[in-house]
C-alpha cells in the first residue's frame, strides 16, 4: 500500500473522530464569540499606543476578554513576554519568595524550566540563588499522577504548586482538566494558601474548560501557541486570581508599574483576531495529530496518545528508535513546509535545552508550534513531537514523505 493510499485509509476511519473535534471548536468558539460581543469589540481597540503604553483601550479590553474565555478574575497577555518560559518565570519569581519551596507534581519540569529553577546552569539568578527549594513528585511506573502521594505531598512551606498540563519531552499523558481539578482539590485540602500554577502550554481549546474554571489560581502561555491563532507574531500570558496576575506583571515590567504599562506596537489587531481563531486553528491541529498516530501505529511504532484516544494538548509523540529516524522525519516535514521547504535541519544546541535538538519549523512565525511542526531531543529513547497546523490537510500532505523516509518500524 501506497503512503497516499495508507493515508486516504486512515482519513476515512478518523471521520467519527473529526466531526467530535468540530463540535468541540464550536464550543469553545461560542465562548470566545460571546467574551467579544460582551465588552463590545470594535476596530478603535485595534489601535495602539506608544511610549509606556499607558491607556491602551485595546490592551484592556483584551486582558479582560482573555481572562473570560480563561474562566479567570484577571489576565495580562503581553508582547513583552519572549516565551511561555518566560510567562512561566515571571509568574514563579512573582509568587515565591526566599524560604518557600515549590513542588513539581507530574515529574520533572520541562527543559526550559530546569535553568528558571536552578537544576542546570550557575549563578544566573534561578530561584535557587535567591533562596528557593524546589522538590518534584515523580511520577507513577505507568507515567501517571502520584495520586497516593501527591495527597500527603504538601509541607508548611510549600507555597507553589507547578502542574504541567503537557507532557513535554516526556512519553506520558498529558494531563485532562479533570486530572488538574483533582490535583488542586488535593493541594487544596492540605493547604488552601498554596498556589496552583499550571503550566497551560499546548492545552488551550483543547477541551471545553480551561484550568482556572476548576480550581487553578494561576495558569501561563506563549501566544505562538495555541492561543495566538497561529497569527499572533510574539508573546505570552498569565491568568488566574487577579492579586496573582499583578504579581507576575510586577516580575515582567516593575513594582508599581504591574500591568498598567507596556506598548502593543500596533499588534492589537492580530492578537484579538488570533483569539477568534484559536479554536479552529486548534481543532486542524488536533485532527492532524489523530492522523499522525493512526499511520504510524499501522508502521508498527509506539504513538502516544493513541490514535482513537482523547486529546489533552496538541502534541503528537512517536517513538522513532533511533536519530537517524528523528532526523530524517524532521527533514521529510520540512520538505513539506511553506517556508524554507529547501533547508535541511541538523542536529544543534538550543538555549535552555541540555540535549541537541533537531526541528523542522518551516513556519511564518518564527519558532511558532501552533502551525505544523516536529522536534526532538537527541537521546533515548528518540522520540520526534508533532504539533500544531493550520490544516489537517497541510499534516497529511508532509505525512507522505515522512512516511518514505522512515518506513516501517
Amino acid at each position: 500500500m501506497s503512503s497516499f493510499e495508507q493515508l486516504q485509509q486512515a482519513e476515512q476511519g478518523l471521520s467519527q473522530i473529526f466531526s467530535g473535534i468540530d463540535a468541540q471548536v464550536k464550543e469553545n468558539l461560542r465562548r470566545v464569540l460571546s467574551a467579544f460581543r460582551r465588552h463590545q469589540v470594535g476596530v478603535h481597540h485595534f489601535a495602539g499606543v506608544s511610549g509606556y503604553g499607558h491607556d491602551d483601550l485595546g490592551r484592556e479590553i483584551f486582558d479582560r476578554i482573555f481572562a473570560e474565555v480563561m474562566g479567570a478574575e484577571a489576565a495580562a497577555v503581553r508582547v513583552q513576554f519572549v516565551s511561555g518560559t518566560h510567562a512561566i518565570a515571571a509568574a514563579l519569581y512573582g509568587v515565591l519568595r526566599p524560604g518557600d519551596e515549590m513542588l513539581a507534581v507530574a515529574g520533572a519540569p520541562y527543559d526550559t524550566l530546569e535553568e528558571v529553577i536552578g537544576l542546570r546552569g550557575n549563578n544566573q539568578g534561578s530561584l535557587k540563588d535567591f533562596g528557593v527549594a524546589y522538590r518534584q513528585l515523580e511520577l507513577t511506573a505507568a507515567g501517571a499522577i502520584d495520586w497516593q502521594g501527591l495527597a500527603t505531598a504538601i509541607r508548611a512551606e510549600t507555597r507553589l504548586v507547578l502542574i504541567q498540563r503537557s507532557c513535554g519531552y516526556a512519553w506520558r499523558s498529558s494531563l485532562a482538566i479533570v486530572d488538574i481539578e483533582k490535583i488542586v482539590n488535593l493541594v487544596k485540602q492540605q493547604n488552601p494558601n498554596t498556589v496552583c500554577l499550571v503550566d497551560n502550554c499546548y492545552g488551550e481549546f483543547v477541551e471545553d474548560r480551561e484550568p482556572p474554571a476548576v480550581g487553578a489560581d494561576l495558569i501561563a502561555g506563549s501566544l505562538i501557541k495555541n492561543p495566538g491563532g497561529t497569527i499572533v507574531t510574539a508573546g505570552g500570558y498569565v491568568a488566574g486570581r487577579a492579586d496573582l496576575v499583578e504579581m507576575a506583571a510586577c516580575r515582567l515590567t516593575a513594582p508599581g508599574i504591574g500591568s498598567e504599562g507596556g506598548a502593543t506596537f500596533d499588534q492589537n489587531r492580530l492578537l484579538f483576531q488570533g483569539l477568534f481563531l484559536a479554536p479552529q486553528m486548534v481543532g486542524e491541529a488536533l485532527k492532524g495529530n489523530h492522523l499522525v498516530a493512526q499511520v504510524f501505529q499501522e508502521l508498527g511504532y509506539p504513538v502516544n496518545p493513541l490514535p482513537t484516544a482523547p486529546r489533552r494538548d496538541v502534541i503528537q509523540a512517536i517513538k522513532l528508535g533511533s536519530p537517524e529516524k528523528v532526523i530524517a522525519f524532521c527533514h521529510a516535514i520540512q520538505q513539506y513546509s511553506p517556508v524554507g521547504s529547501y533547508l535541511s535541519p541538523v542536529p544543534a544546541n538550543m538555549p535552555g535545552y541540555e540535549s541537541e535538538l533537531v526541528m523542522a519549523g518551516g513556519t511564518f512565525i518564527d519558532g511558532s508550534t501552533s502551525e505544523f511542526s516536529a522536534d526532538g531531543p537527541l537521546r533515548e529513547p528518540y522520540i520526534v513531537f508533532c504539533q500544531g497546523g493550520t490544516h489537517w490537510t497541510h499534516v497529511a500532505i508532509a505525512l507522505e514523505a515522512a512516511i518514505e523516509a522512515v518506513g516501517r518500524r
